[in-house]
């Protein structure tokens, strides 16, 4: 198998370009101050994508409108319950994929 020196520059382009936008900000922001509001409103930023994941996984809108996939939004609803019951991610993450992974075995 042999690698072409196109194949090698397009890898370190891919790479830099990937590398950049990751690591600008963090070189930007090292040497300023952020104010106390602006931390607590930027503490909310995963919980805000981590919750459109997964309503994005249960509701669409497409060409037909708005559509809710019921048995994935069953599926959520059973892995909240289970994660307020055990406090555990670990439990959370394997009783909700073995739940969506039963519903598509039997619906």
């Amino acid at each position: 198998m042999s690698i072409s020196y196109g194949f090698i520059l397009m890898l370190l382009g891919c790479s830099l370009v990937t590398a950049i936008p990751r690591m600008l900000p963090f070189l930007v922001m090292r040497n300023m101050q952020i104010s106390e509001p602006v931390l607590k409103w930027l503490s909310y930023i995963p919980l805000c994508i981590f919750s459109a994941l997964i309503i994005e996984s249960f509701m669409t809108n497409g060409a037909e409108g708005f559509q809710i996939h019921w048995l994935e939004l069953v599926a959520v609803i059973a892995t909240l319950i289970i994660s307020l019951i055990t406090r555990s991610l670990l439990w959370t993450v394997i009783l909700g994929v073995v739940i969506m992974a039963l519903f598509r075995l039997i619906f």
